[in-house]
């Protein structure tokens, strides 16, 4: 019996906090206030809104991220376009080999002067790409606030 009564009794429930939050404020806001308020909040990400007014009130860091849909479209299909420029690069110099073990010297000359200017006509596309991405980085993604 005295095993029983020397035992702590499990209360379950949860854990109390080490410093709970027992002090409220309130404070009223007008219209303008609210939806500015509200704008800051959603634009934080922050899932509680007392603690992003206590970041707010206490000065502490807060990031808000703002993801562009536009902006990762482009990323995403630059991305793709230049798996697809290394691809060209890989069947570029498959195409040489067999040309050369497949066909004669002179024959091979000929297909490769063909495909030379097809190469020179991809890389004017390709500065032309790059130089869209670097006019888009500057006018979208580098804007200083």
């Amino acid at each position: 019996m005295e095993e029983k009564n020397s035992r702590k009794q499990n209360r379950g429930g949860r854990k109390p906090k080490v410093q709970p939050s027992i002090h409220r404020h309130v404070f009223r806001l007008s219209d303008e206030e609210n939806a500015r308020l509200l704008a800051l909040f959603d634009a934080s990400g922050m899932p509680n809104k007392a603690k992003f007014i206590i970041s707010l009130l206490f000065s502490k860091e807060m990031k808000s991220v703002k993801i562009d849909k536009g902006t990762v479209d482009f990323y995403m299909r630059l991305t793709s376009f230049h798996s697809q420029f290394r691809s060209i690069g890989v069947n570029y110099n498959q195409i040489v080999k067999l040309l050369y073990r497949h066909f004669s010297e002179k024959k091979a000359a000929a297909f490769l002067y063909k495909l030379e200017k097809q190469t020179a006509e991809m890389a004017m596309l390709c500065q032309k790409i790059i130089q869209i991405a670097e006019e888009f980085d500057a006018k979208h993604l580098k804007k200083q606030s």
